[in-house]
């Protein structure tokens, strides 16, 4: 069930009567509300896969269970070693298996040995790269004595399942999000609008921006040899926008709707393209993955504490785990090792946390130093996503080589010219909307608050109206691939 369709549209409202009229304030009843929409919700997709996000989340309750009491270390590791055996394993079965068997076949084929296997014909379970992070969260966490484990499985699945977040995320810690499940939640009609108001601008970034600038990326990427640099360029630039305006217009949607039923998901992107370095990208960018490799894979490894190798080391694995995790494909890998290269100078020369503060914070515009730093920041970025959004190595250094050819500098040439240029509007209003609002958890938070009725009901009809004037047919989220 995607968040913007028709299905969607009839599912939400009523899962919210449901959860407030007849569950009404008795948290038990909400939660069992919460778990039967979520199981509906994923099991819209496939219901076989719902097997796997219960068998994570059986194992990773008994074992969080059995570690409160365990005091014996050698046992509590073992105890953690399941959990992460089960969670690990199923995501490595699913996602990765044929990548491992189809690069061992090739690497031997390098030797002239000629293996035959045969890969498994397996679908990616949807979400299984969020859930799977966020129950293992929860074991570690108690593992680490962080928090206490939870005694109703209830609340509990309904952490892991939670059907606003489960695809996609935000990848939330049961620190924040399960204590949410065991308090009374009561209507707060200000809340309601406020998640209303922010999944009205996740559409917009979805329907208008995401979807918009994909045909024109499908279109240059599939036939990348037939464009010249400057038409390479704008395509790459549209991915860029594409790839945000989906994934944190998704990110909207999903916490925008958790507020419905009063509860709050933490902030997920945090207008990345106005970072004035790698350091505060990544800080910004899907912040919720970025702070869970800080926290369980870069911290345990040393972090930035040790010695300079060590660092060099603790960088690249982090970045180069992070790039595998969004798929089984080299072009990730090498997406993941570029922003290590990006981001390594910034920490060596400790100024990786200059740039803490929001950009041109309290003032309209930034000052030139800023618009530089931006610009290059964003530039590279966009180098970096033609890896990402490429089928192989070869087609991305192609790509890229491209760009930096005399080409760069003839016109670009579309065949829907004039709707490329309505785009491009459509781009440059909505980075004015979000640097307007770049102080806010997200850019319509406060747009238009103190104005008049009529003038309020101007300018969110005007987004209304471009949702259904720009829209398409439905089209998936690029993150359910990951």
């Amino acid at each position: 069930m995607l968040f913007n369709s028709l299905d969607f549209a009839i599912f939400l409202p009523i899962v919210f009567c449901v959860y407030w009229f007849v569950a009404k304030n008795d948290t038990q009843k909400q939660n069992l509300v919460i778990v039967i929409s979520s199981i509906v919700f994923y099991c819209w997709w496939d219901w076989r896969f719902m097997s796997l996000v219960l068998m994570s989340s059986v194992v990773d309750f008994l074992v969080g269970n059995q570690l409160k009491n365990e005091t014996n270390s050698l046992k509590r590791k073992s105890l953690l070693w399941v959990s992460l055996s089960v969670n690990l394993g199923l995501l490595c079965l699913f996602k990765y298996f044929n990548f491992f068997v189809e690069n061992f076949i090739e690497v031997f084929s390098l030797f002239g040995k000629d293996i035959k296997s045969n890969t498994l014909h397996l679908i990616l379970p949807l979400g299984i790269s969020f859930y799977t992070f966020q129950t293992l969260s929860y074991t570690i966490d108690v593992y680490k004595r962080k928090c206490d484990p939870t005694k109703n499985f209830i609340a509990f699945f309904a952490f892991v399942s939670f059907f606003p977040q489960i695809v996609a995320g935000p990848i939330e810690r049961a620190t924040n999000l399960l204590p949410q499940f065991y308090k009374s939640r009561s209507f707060n009609y200000q809340e309601a609008v406020d998640g209303m108001r922010q999944i009205l601008w996740g559409l917009f970034k979805k329907i208008v921006i995401a979807d918009n600038c994909g045909g024109f990326v499908d279109e240059i990427f599939n036939n990348y040899t037939e464009y010249n640099g400057s038409t390479l360029l704008l395509g790459a630039i549209f991915f860029a926008f594409q790839i945000y305006g989906d994934f944190s217009g998704y990110s909207d949607i999903a916490i925008g709707s958790s507020r419905l039923f009063g509860i709050n998901l933490k902030q997920n992107f945090a207008f990345p393209y106005f970072s004035r370095d790698f350091a505060e990208f990544w800080r910004r960018w899907h912040i919720s993955l970025s702070s869970w490799f800080k926290d369980y894979l870069y911290i345990p490894l040393g972090g930035s504490r040790i010695g300079l190798w060590h660092k060099i080391r603790n960088v690249f694995v982090v970045f180069l785990i992070s790039g595998f995790w969004h798929g089984a494909n080299w072009t990730f890998i090498f997406w993941g090792a570029l922003n290590a290269i990006y981001f390594l100078p910034l920490l060596l020369t400790n100024r990786n946390r200059r740039h803490l503060d929001t950009v041109a914070f309290g003032k309209q515009f930034p000052s030139m130093r800023e618009l530089i730093q931006i610009s290059i920041t964003f530039g590279l970025t966009v180098l970096a996503w033609v890896f990402f959004r490429a089928e192989t190595i070869g087609q991305a250094f192609h790509f890229i080589s491209e760009l930096f050819s005399f080409s760069i500098f003839d016109i670009p040439f579309f065949p829907r010219r004039r709707h490329a240029l309505t785009l491009i509007s459509l781009i440059m209003f909505f980075i004015i909307i979000e640097w307007e609002g770049r102080e806010k958890q997200y850019a319509i938070e406060n747009l238009g608050v103190d104005w008049k009725p009529i003038k309020r009901g101007v300018i969110y009809f005007a987004i209304v109206f471009s949702i259904f004037w720009f829209g398409g047919s439905e089209q998936q989220f690029i993150y359910f691939q990951f």
